[in-house]
């Protein structure tokens, strides 16, 4: 085998493999962290702190949303009418700061053969995205061969005022049915619903007592994701919070913090299907159970018309004689994932056989996902 430039200002090379000089491209996928939140909860803050401190990361930060408050949006937001054009911007530390057009996979390899490799890429949506349409983008097969994976999405709130975004009607998210007799869904909603990692900002600006009540309401919502607390966007450790997530190649999640307030949002909530360890050839109706469920969003088994909406699913399915598998899904989109056998063992030990699915979407409070399950699976 040839020798391997490891530029790392330079494209993958392609070395010869075996004997019949075939080329082999030589790639390191690159995580990708989607980082939105409501308008005026710190993204942007958010991202120009990571982009100074001192983390030894070479980092591409994405923006599509700009103001007027920082001179780094400034510096990026070139105009041609009422289209923004590419343009990036050295930061040291080895990042860089971009503007996109397109925020698509194809544009984002685009920009990493143009500026070199990264160990992460961050991509800030605009404060009124829908992470669910933009997840699916980046958390693709590795058949496709795309050089970036999704590792996780975190969503900053504004603690002073994420209750007000909550409830505000004018709010409605776009592209969601809403039932003229229910509580409104918010871009808010769906911001939390979708977040591995929920950073609540601007703690400073609110007291003790109202910081518990946002931790409930957010915890009501998304009963799955890790909290974080901070002031002015500071988030000092950023391994586990914004970076390394594992989001969607890991379940280490304990069971959802929803049980002793689920009432404080009825628009969503976590609920939890556990079940005991499931025979090998159970697996097929699993399949079909959960394709039903994501994809026609009915309850199999039952007569009676179930109207909701899965935002988030995530699971771990333990066999008797089989690997364990993980759930992961977005909207209608979901895999099912074999443990590495490393993984598999102490997992098996975690769990005492047994195993769990957890939804996060609207309207799934009073569905009673168990029986179904049970009924149908067997």
């Amino acid at each position: 085998m040839s020798d391997i430039d490891l530029d790392d200002e330079a494209p993958p090379n392609l070395v010869e493999v075996g004997t019949d000089g075939q080329l082999e491209e030589i790639t390191v996928k690159v995580p990708i962290t989607i980082v939105t939140g409501y308008l005026g909860a710190g993204k942007t803050t958010l991202l120009n702190y990571i982009l100074t401190a001192q983390h030894g990361k070479k980092i591409a930060v994405i923006m599509n949303e700009f103001g007027d408050s920082l001179d780094i949006e400034k510096s990026l937001t070139i105009n041609k009418g009422d289209e923004k054009v590419e343009e990036w911007l050295e930061v040291g530390n080895g990042c860089i700061c971009c503007s996109v057009k397109d925020t698509g996979v194809n544009a984002i390899e685009s920009l990493m053969m143009k500026k070199g490799a990264f160990d992460y890429i961050l991509l800030e949506t605009t404060g009124l995205a829908d992470p669910g349409n933009l997840a699916p983008l980046f958390w693709v097969d590795d058949g496709l061969g795309s050089s970036i994976y999704l590792d996780g999405i975190v969503t900053l709130v504004d603690a002073k005022n994420i209750l007000k975004s909550l409830d505000n009607e004018g709010g409605k998210v776009d592209d969601h049915e809403q039932d003229d007799h229910g509580p409104v869904m918010t871009t808010a909603h769906v911001q939390i619903s979708h977040a591995d990692v929920i950073v609540i900002n601007k703690a400073d600006l609110v007291t003790g007592a109202e910081l518990q009540q946002v931790k409930d309401r957010i915890s009501s919502i998304n009963g799955v994701a890790k909290l974080h607390v901070t002031e002015r966007s500071e988030v000092p450790k950023l391994e586990g919070l914004l970076l390394d997530l594992h989001a969607y190649d890991q379940f280490q999640e304990p069971e959802p913090k929803t049980q002793l307030h689920s009432h404080l949002d009825p628009t969503i909530s976590t609920v939890t299907v556990p079940f005991s360890a499931l025979k090998t050839e159970q697996l097929d109706k699993v399949d079909k159970w959960l394709r039903e469920i994501l994809w026609d969003a009915r309850l199999p088994g039952s007569d009676a018309e179930q109207k909701f909406e899965i935002h988030r699913s995530k699971g771990r399915l333990v066999f008797q004689d089989g690997p364990v598998k993980l759930l992961q899904g977005v909207r209608e989109i979901f895999e099912l994932i074999d443990i590495q056998e490393e993984e598999d063992d102490g997992d098996r030990k975690a769990t005492a056989g047994d195993g769990k699915i957890i939804f996060i979407g609207r309207n799934v409070a009073g569905v009673d996902f168990k029986k179904s399950f049970d009924g149908f699976v067997g």
